[in-house]
């Protein structure tokens, strides 16, 4: 392996990245008084057997973090208060705390509920003048929002820049300059570089790769053999300060899933999720113009006695459609063909997913259809309509009746919900 130098002390400084902290714990702390300065967990419904979504500052210095179950962050902390998350609040201040980081500069790409990236330009890459911004950011920040705070990285590219902001949590601003790299990196773990997870950390020290050191050594074809693909050269370019070059794809998938409350671990309850689900995700489908050519669906299952998890998983080719009832009908195929075994033991979670997607005027109509693709489109429409003006659940097919309070707005890493098609209200 060659050794790699770092970049030439005169290229710039060209991202700059806030990533805000405990974002939902903070948002919490923010609205309720009571709980600032305390340990809080963040759940996704209030249930013992869930895992905290978020936790505040306070209770991670207990141990308590993402996916911690609620006993083991009980023993951690003792103290510690859980809250149920509530989704829309943080994506209403999601976008206010873009409006904020928009009056100093321009927000080039939200990456989630929680971070973003800006573009530096002109005089703005130089580091006085990107730790004046960052600066700035900051404070307007807290002018408006004191409990909610960020960490702002600077560097010349996106990767590098969120590196960055991961090395000084909580409210810290850090700043890798191009003659820097890559000797400030090699006191980070590779599990702290943003795309190596545990099965690629393995991969890495197959092939004698156990420190940063070791990585930045690599050469592009060293890295493209490692990775398997294309990946490892953009890594190497990400490393070494360069913005690679992707073309924008597509939505793949588009799905909803839910942990499901006590009251319905059943399969009368998990039946009735699963419609609702189904609902929300045909009108978000419908939303973006997009119709679905397959069907899968996951239901997660736990024995009442000896607690091991089974799960049962099936899946559908299908018409395209974006029609809720054929959709109905392909999900009451699959659930019709659940073994009779599952009907013993207790579901305490369930997904639904719809892949294949097209755009809706690029896909010709089913030759072979009962019904004119008109009449199903103005259904929809309608359905859609009264929904969106007199709110969610106005109008919904039976199948989801038993699961209209469950089965909430939930916000992924990768999609920030519509307030106007995914609200509960």
């Amino acid at each position: 392996m060659e050794a790699i130098s770092g970049l030439n002390s005169t290229a710039c400084l060209n991202a700059l990245y806030v990533d805000f902290n405990s974002y939902f714990a903070s948002v919490e702390q923010q609205l309720r008084p009571e709980l600032r300065g305390k340990p809080i967990g963040v759940l996704p419904v209030m249930a013992e057997t869930t895992c905290c979504i978020a936790a505040s500052y306070e209770a991670k210095a207990f141990g308590v973090k993402t996916g911690t179950a609620v006993r083991d962050a009980r023993k951690l902390c003792k103290d510690i208060i859980f809250v149920e998350a509530r989704p829309p609040l943080y994506v209403e201040h999601h976008h206010k705390l873009i409006e904020i980081v928009e009056s100093c500069t321009h927000v080039e790409e939200v990456r989630s509920i929680d971070e973003m990236v800006c573009k530096l330009t002109g005089s703005q890459q130089t580091k006085e003048n990107s730790l004046k911004l960052a600066a700035q950011i900051k404070q307007r920040i807290a002018q408006r929002y004191p409990y909610i705070r960020c960490s702002i990285g600077i560097a010349p590219n996106t990767f590098l820049a969120k590196t960055a902001s991961n090395m000084q949590k909580p409210d810290g601003c850090v700043v890798i300059e191009p003659h820097e790299i890559p000797h400030k990196l090699f006191a980070l773990k590779l599990r702290d570089l943003n795309g190596i997870g545990r099965q690629m950390e393995m991969r890495l020290s197959h092939y004698g790769v156990k420190t940063v050191q070791d990585l930045y050594a690599c050469n592009r074809d060293q890295m493209r053999t490692i990775w398997g693909s294309i990946e490892g050269e953009r890594f190497h370019d990400k490393l070494n300060g360069i913005e690679p070059f992707y073309v924008k794809s597509s939505r793949s998938s588009l799905g909803h899933s839910h942990v499901l409350p006590p009251e319905q671990r059943n399969i009368t309850g998990a039946r009735a999720v699963l419609h609702r689900l189904l609902q929300k995700a045909a009108m978000r489908m419908r939303s973006y113009n997009l119709l679905t050519g397959h069907i899968s669906v996951k239901i997660k299952f736990r024995h009442p006695k000896n607690k091991e998890i089974a799960r049962y998983y099936n899946e559908s080719c299908i018409s395209t459609t974006d029609n809720t009832l054929k959709l109905t009908d392909a999900l009451e195929t699959l659930l019709d063909k659940l073994p009779k075994a599952y009907l013993k033991l207790d579901p305490i979670a369930v997904s639904l997913n719809f892949t294949e997607l097209s755009h809706a005027e690029e896909t010709a109509n089913d030759l072979f259809a009962e019904k004119p693709a008109s009449s199903e489109n103005r259904l929809n429409k309608a359905l859609d309509l009264l929904n969106l003006k007199y709110g969610i659940n106005t109008v919904y097919f039976a199948g989801a009746h038993a699961a209209l309070k469950h089965a909430p707005m939930r916000i992924a890493f990768n999609h920030i919900p519509d307030l106007t098609i995914e609200s509960d209200q």
